[in-house]
């Protein structure tokens, strides 16, 4: 990698804007370093070359004709798979989308688009983003950059993947369960779930809307949290067809003051002990932030070791019956082993009505649990899984280690991961920040804050 690919995408736009570097420069450096990488990982399962190189000159053309179309102009971004993106193959790593073309570009991309962003890639996923990590039948399965024996996460790992390797600065991930923050754990670099209502998810497949629709959101994936911090209001705007969108003012994390803040912290849900790096990672980062002046305090809400058996009643609640329905219109008659998994895991878990609605019943609860303990505190700390990254082909068989990133789908909380700390293996180790609804500046500054203490992302080296 060169300087130039690992630096922020934030960055990347002040060298544009000030005519350093041309965006049909940085646009080449990206390609070239996919070129170099993706090879090994294979994070990447479309490049856009002639459009992106297109689309950057002209990027520069305006510049030079003094229109700044926002603060991405120019800069390249990688889209994941689901996210629906114009003229581009889209497939959601199922084989009855193999071919699909988009005539129109998702909310969020589009929005992207305005902010002067090129998109330059789009990265993999598992078979319709339902697995802990990226493998399907059409193009294959993702490798972690830091050992390629390990996955890098689902359901946004090609994403995680290839930013950890400076072959994009920023992209597009979704998150029902942790899907932007465990492959961000697994590849040590950082993102951000935001609050449930505050982004679009037009345009992604599987669509939104249902009775899991609360649990997810689209988010930016990064190396640096500056990056989020830019991407994020860009996001943030209703587009007029996404009915759960709220349009809440997005507070600075600039203004958020450490001093006085009121921090909780825990190392163990009760539903599965993390490593010993995990837990001494979270413990550090709790003395970092107690150092900068808040109030940390050892706390586990109430209810933190429900969700993962909720998480897989609700998803499994009709056996399965909508999905293999949308399989089939789709015209996908062969599955990947993990959504064959996912699908027999719904079987086992159909449910009658009255037990459905016992279960949103429990979903209230626990939001109301929730709820209360942010009477004491203003942002909790804890793991984003209980491992770093493990092996391929396992994620169905101890879905427990994913249950700390669950827990605030099931909230609609904001969340980010950011590396601090790496395993005795050299594989990166995140911690988990969230706080309030609508409190993303919150999340934003502590995890800034970690960065700075313990350093963030770290380069990859051959395994």
């Amino acid at each position: 990698m060169s300087e130039l690919t690992s630096i922020s995408a934030s960055r990347m736009g002040g060298l544009i804007r000030k005519k350093e570097v041309t965006s049909e420069q940085l646009v080449t450096a990206h390609l070239n370093q996919i070129a170099e990488v993706n090879p090994r990982i294979n994070a990447v399962v479309h490049t856009c070359a002639e459009r992106a190189l297109a689309q950057a000159r002209q990027r520069d053309a305006e510049l030079a004709g003094g229109m700044i179309r926002g603060p991405l102009h120019g800069v390249p971004v990688t889209i994941k798979d689901s996210l629906e993106t114009a003229g581009v193959v889209t497939t959601s790593g199922t084989l009855g989308r193999a071919n699909h073309v988009p005539q129109k570009d998702a909310s969020t991309v589009a929005l992207l688009r305005e902010a002067g962003a090129v998109v330059i890639a789009k990265t993999n996923v598992p078979e319709l983003c339902l697995a802990f990590e990226s493998d399907n039948l059409v193009h294959g399965r993702t490798v972690n950059p830091y050992d390629v024996t390990k996955t890098s996460g689902g359901s946004s790992g090609g994403e995680a993947a290839i930013i950890a390797s400076c072959g994009s600065p920023l992209g597009l991930g979704t998150d029902a369960g942790g899907s932007v923050r465990l492959p961000a754990h697994f590849c040590g670099i950082t993102a951000l779930k935001p609050t449930s209502g505050r982004v679009p998810k037009t345009g992604h497949f599987l669509p939104p809307g249902g009775i899991a629709d609360r649990l997810w959101q689209v988010g930016p994936m990064s190396r640096y949290v500056e990056d989020l911090v830019v991407a994020l209001p860009i996001l943030a705007r209703p587009d007029g067809v996404d009915a759960s969108v709220v349009p809440m003012p997005i507070g600075s994390p600039s203004a958020v003051r450490l001093q006085g803040l009121r921090v909780a912290f825990y190392t163990d849900n009760g539903v599965r002990k993390p490593t010993v790096e995990t837990i001494e990672a979270v413990r550090n980062a709790a003395k970092a932030v107690a150092d900068a002046g808040a109030v940390v305090e050892e706390a586990r809400p109430d209810g933190a070791d429900t969700p993962a058996v909720m998480w897989c009643d609700l998803l499994g609640a009709d056996g399965g019956a909508g999905l293999r329905a949308l399989l089939d219109a789709i015209g996908t008659t062969r599955f990947h082993p993990l959504l064959t998994e996912f699908l027999e895991i719904s079987r086992q878990r159909a449910m009658p009505t009255g037990t459905l609605l016992e279960l949103l019943g429990r979903w209230d609860v626990l939001r109301s649990k929730m709820t209360a303990f942010l009477d004491r505190y203003d942002a909790i700390l804890c793991p984003v899984a209980a491992s770093p990254a493990i092996e391929p082909g396992t994620s169905y068989r101890q879905l427990d280690i994913f249950s700390y990133t669950m827990l605030f789908n099931f909230t609609g909380w904001p969340a980010a991961s950011v590396r601090c700390a790496t395993s005795p293996e050299g594989l990166p180790i995140g911690v988990q920040v969230a706080a309030a609804p609508w409190r993303e500046d919150i999340v934003l500054r502590l995890a800034q804050h970690l960065e700075s203490s313990f350093g963030g992302w770290q380069a990859p080296t051959v395994r």
